[in-house]
């Protein structure tokens, strides 16, 4: 039910809390498109949804301060690149008081095949540059919706995979992945982390 939180295993959830969360990408039209910035994509999904409107932010990021099914949660997408998205993410947390057990971050991941959500608290960065600098600024314990984009084919650096957009076919299909991770983001915000993983990782 909307509005109704529980603290499941590996929870993210605080009652009566407010959320961040933030979709990571590369900023500028250069990068828009990119594999590497599907969270941004998941991002501005959700903000469709609740009808926001994102505004330029002092933290180095553009918010939409909002709700998401009755619960209060700011969706972010940072300014800076990929590698620096620790600091601009740190510091929306401290201006709005947001412990990291409340933060989520979407983000692409290369070691799940495209089409593919998985949903967890904490763990590793798995190489993953804006997971790192995240960690590095505010520890590991933030809730993750991982998007699967794939590997390259053949032997394509990934470093390359990444900063290339979609296949046509991928692109097809791209409109509904956003919409399941969205769907996973609301799950975690107004249930639990276990709701949400239990519901994408199936």
């Amino acid at each position: 039910m909307p509005g109704r939180r529980r603290k499941g295993a590996g929870g993210c959830e605080d009652a009566g809390g407010r959320f961040v969360v933030v979709g990571l990408g590369n900023p500028g039209p250069d990068y828009v498109g990119h594999r590497h910035n599907v969270g941004v994509m998941v991002i501005e999904a959700l903000a469709g949804r609740v009808g926001g409107r994102f505004r330029s932010h002092k933290t180095r990021t553009e918010v939409d301060d909002g709700r998401i099914a009755g619960t209060p949660a700011v969706l972010a997408k940072p300014r800076s690149y990929m590698n620096e998205s620790g600091g601009p993410v740190a510091a929306l947390c401290a201006f709005y008081r947001v412990p990291v057990q409340r933060l989520v971050v979407i983000h692409d991941e290369l070691d799940l095949d495209f089409g593919r959500l998985r949903v967890k608290r904490g763990g590793g960065d798995n190489g993953h540059n804006g997971l790192k600098s995240i960690t590095r600024a505010l520890g590991s314990d933030y809730c993750r919706v991982r998007v699967g984009i794939g590997r390259p084919p053949g032997r394509q650096d990934p470093a390359d995979f990444v900063l290339r957009g979609f296949t046509a076919a991928q692109r097809r299909e791209l409109p509904v992945l956003l919409e399941r991770a969205a769907d996973a983001v609301e799950l975690i915000v107004t249930q639990s982390v276990e709701a949400a993983a239990n519901a994408a990782n199936s």
